[in-house]
């Protein structure tokens, strides 16, 4: 994968050149106190370690500004003759090639140890979204075909226990609701017309009209006693079984006779 913008890995703004002025005053304020130490001996590694510093930190402009002003101050305060520059001489070349030489190839090194790290961050991101697309879309494909299983178990359902469906009920788990769809295909040739979200089945016409209306109204999972009118014009307990079906249209509940 081609990652145009991996050499924008430096942060903008002024902090990076805040950091660059610090890391260059730092250099020549150690360098300063090691002076007497060290006099004419290595007089660009504090600089040369700066720039390198700066490079990993700010990116490669400020890294550049701290080399060249580093090779100024260096060649300036610390080669002979100190705090004079009247003729480039030997020390001077020397200073000019090796600093330069060196720094170039360390802050080359560095910018593209970060540009790599910054695609290889790039490439991680983008693949974690990838992933994490690819499990949301598994998810769903999970829970549709979950939701498909369902309908089918209820539709198979409503098909075995046809003569003793008392109604069926639709529920809307989101908002309470009651569904229009599906529910007119439930009802089946029955002549009662569908209205409220309930279907009613073949039964429903021997059921006691109070006992119909609580079921249509606070029908829950489970068993139920319902009175229907036997053949001597009598009213009876019936158990009956409701069980509910989560489908892809929404939650629908089927009350029908145990037997």
């Amino acid at each position: 994968m081609k990652v145009r913008n991996s050499g924008r890995w430096a942060p903008r703004g002024p902090k990076r050149w805040a950091i660059a002025l610090v890391a260059l005053l730092s250099a020549a304020f150690i360098r300063t106190l090691l002076h007497p130490v060290l006099g004419a001996v290595m007089p660009g590694t504090a600089f040369l370690i700066a720039a390198v510093l700066v490079q990993y930190y700010g990116g490669l402009g400020p890294a550049c500004c701290v080399m060249f002003a580093g090779l100024c101050i260096a060649d300036y305060l610390f080669v002979p003759p100190y705090g004079h520059i009247e003729v480039i001489d030997q020390s001077d070349i020397k200073l000019l090639v090796s600093y330069l030489l060196v720094t170039i190839v360390l802050i080359t090194l560095v910018e593209r140890l970060r540009r790599a790290q910054y695609r290889a961050e790039l490439l991680g991101a983008v693949s974690q979204s990838r992933y994490e697309m690819l499990l949301r879309h598994d998810n769903e494909r999970l829970i549709s075909r979950r939701a498909t299983d369902e309908m089918h178990r209820m539709l198979h359902h409503i098909v075995q226990y046809t003569r003793s469906l008392i109604l069926i009920k639709g529920l809307d788990v989101a908002s309470g609701a009651l569904p229009a769809s599906v529910m007119a295909e439930a009802a089946g040739d029955n002549d009662e017309p569908f209205r409220a979200g309930i279907a009613y089945g073949v039964k429903h016409a021997q059921v006691h009209p109070d006992d119909l209306t609580r079921a249509s109204d606070q029908l829950l999972p489970g068993h139920h006693r319902m009175r229907f009118l036997s053949g001597s014009n009598e009213w009876r307990a019936v158990e009956c079984v409701c069980e509910q079906f989560f489908t892809p249209s929404g939650a629908f509940l089927v009350l029908r006779t145990e037997d």
